[in-house]
Order: structure tokens, then sequence, then C-alpha cells
């Protein structure tokens, strides 16, 4: 059984999430003691628990330690068999930190299958969906045929966002007698991950967002108009940001940016995207237009490092860059949270990256 510590580096949730993922595909147990032991509430939260819950269903995993605070967790799992979750976080716990658990193992199902989650769609420290939707899936749709649609919004405390994920599979894990002819196929038969140059940018979109009950004061129009001077001041191309007001329990507002770059200046290639993403939360007492700089301010600082993957999808895309082989990433900078997750991946995979921490780069190793 690997044996993996929580508190490595940062000591977050993405250890357990990692790991849950590459243990269901793997079909390899592990245990990790000292879960989120950097956090302020150490321990596993709703969204952890839901999410295992949801691994316990599609692939009849078997634990132990799973309760609301628990700082040891058990997981042995067994062969994939694609069902249709439907899920209630049940708080604003984030919809798409859960999805890291799920979306691997979903991807190399046996078949195809929904996937229905209601919980937070914008929080703090989590991707929003726009992020998720626009920079994170163009990355996966290499892997399987993948379709999200958000039905609802939720923000802080109270949640109840809503998001529907549709995925056909192109590759099967069950097709193969164990993991490692499975990686052996993938290798040979998937568009590598060769992110290294963020050549032309072709335009910037995004959408800000906000509660039915902030409509009045135009909190969406604000954050909207904010960003946009800011950038269109900055760069030639297209900037496009939408609006939207959203039926919600909570009070709250967002906006969402990203890039689109492309090796040809009038076609987008969409085997090797590469966009780069930034956001902006809105709070109690934060001015609309805050958020909007904020948001426009932390794009182009993406933009300016001239690497084609911004630091928040470095981490995300490190688990299907090792699946993947052969592949390279150049990113903005190289964070802990990205260390962590190197981490956990070489637990199950054995030495998989090489870190180039001077130039930003990180190239699998075969």
């Amino acid at each position: 059984m690997i044996k993996l510590d929580g508190s490595y580096m940062e000591g977050g949730g993405s250890i357990v999430r990692q790991a849950l993922a590459l243990s269901t595909i793997t079909q390899k147990p592990f245990e990790v003691d000292n879960i989120r032991q950097g956090r302020a509430t150490p321990g596993l939260k709703n969204q952890h628990l839901h999410g295992i819950k949801a691994l316990e269903k599609l692939c009849s995993a078997k634990t132990e330690g799973v309760s609301l605070a628990s700082t040891h967790l058990k997981y042995w799992p067994n062969k994939i068999e694609s069902k249709n979750l439907d899920i209630d976080i049940g708080t604003s716990g984030s919809i798409t930190l859960l999805l890291q658990s799920l979306l691997i193992p979903s991807i190399f199902a046996d078949k195809p299958l929904k996937i229905t989650i209601i919980g937070g769609t914008e929080g703090k420290f989590a991707q929003p969906f726009d992020y998720f939707n626009e920079v994170f899936l163009p990355q996966l749709r290499r892997f399987a045929d993948i379709e999200v649609r958000l039905l609802k919004r939720g923000y802080y405390p109270k949640g109840n966002g809503k998001i529907e994920l549709k995925i056909k599979q192109k590759f099967h894990l069950n097709d193969f007698n164990n993991f490692e002819d499975f990686h052996k196929q993938l290798k040979g038969n998937i568009p590598r991950i060769s992110l290294t140059e963020q050549h032309n940018l072709i335009q910037i979109k995004g959408i800000s967002h906000a509660s039915f009950t902030l409509q009045k004061a135009n909190v969406a129009e604000r954050q909207t108009k904010t960003a946009e001077l800011i950038l269109k001041n900055k760069y030639s191309c297209p900037v496009n940001i939408g609006t939207a007001y959203n039926e919600t329990l909570s009070t709250g507002s967002g906006i969402a940016l990203w890039a689109v770059f492309s090796k040809d200046e009038d076609e987008i290639d969409i085997t090797n995207p590469i966009r780069i993403g930034s956001d902006s939360l809105g709070e109690r007492g934060k001015k609309a237009e805050i958020v909007g700089q904020q948001a426009a301010s932390n794009l182009i600082n993406e933009i300016e490092s001239k690497a084609p993957v911004d630091h928040y999808l470095a981490d995300q895309i490190l688990s299907f860059m090792a699946l993947t082989g052969k592949s390279k990433i150049k990113t903005s900078k190289i964070t802990s949270h990205c260390k962590t997750n190197i981490y956990v991946i070489e637990q199950f995979l054995g030495k998989t990256f090489e870190v180039d921490e001077k130039e930003n780069v990180i190239s699998t190793i075969d």
C-alpha cells in the first residue's frame, strides 16, 4: 500500500484528491496521514467526503476513515464501471475541486457517463467554473469527448450551484489486462501536451457574473467595464467580456478571463490549445471596479510572463502529462501546489518529471 504524508509541502487537500484519482486508475491502494495539516481546519471536508463516496460507486472502492475532519484515510480501488453520478455537496464546497478526484477515472471508464454536482461554482482557493470550462477542459478533450453545462451558479456560503458533465471515452482502462499496458497505449495514441511558447495572442474573452440582488448596482457591468478598459489599453486583440446575472441562494459576484493564443494567427489549435486564465471574486465591501481590475492585472501578469501555461493550470495538468508521456510545459511560476502534486504523482507512477525551476519548465521522463 502506498503511504502518503498529507502535510507534505503546503499540506492541502490536493494530496487526497490527486491520490484518489491516481489510485483508481492505477488500481494501487493508498493511505494518507495528516490530511490538510497545513490548513486552519485540518482533515477531510464535505467535498472530499462526497468525492470519495462517488468513487465508492464508480469503482466499488473500499475505504477507512471517511468522516468529516478525519486526518487519516485508507483507500482500496476496484475495477472502474461507468455509472451516472448525482452528487450534492450540501455546502458551497467547490465543485471543480471535487472533480479533480473523478475526472481521470471517468475519462477512462468503460462507457459514457454523466456527472451532476450541486455545490459551489465560485469560491476562494478554487478554480471558478468558467476557468474550468474555458482553460482546463480544452486540454482534456484529447482524452475524451467532454461536455459541461452550468445549470446554476453557487456562491459562498450556501452554494447550491449546479453543473452537468457528460463524458464519452476514447480509451478504456478495462480493455487492458493492467494499467501498465493501458499506459503504453495512451502514450502512443494521444497527442502529447506540448506548451512551451505563447505564440500569437488572438483574443481575450471573459464572463462577469453576479447574483440578481446586485443587478441594480450594475455590479457585473462595472466589473466588465474596468477589466475591458485595462486590457484594451494594453493589447490590440479583440477583448470581449460578457455579463450575466443569476438567481442564487447567497449574494456574490466574480469575473473570469482567458486569453487565447495560436501558432497560426487565423486558426486556433484545438488539439493542443494555448489558453491562460485569471479570475477575481467579489466580497462584501469590495468594489466591483477592484474585482475587475484584479482579474485584468492578474491576466496581464500571466501574459507578460511569456509562458503559455498559467500557474493555476500547471499543477492541474500534471497528472495528464504523466499519462500522455513526452510532454513539456513552460509556466509563469512553479508553485508549492505544483511541487505537491508532483510528489503525489510520483508515488504512484515512479519518477516522472524533470523540473527546471530557473526556466519554469516541467517535462516528463520517458
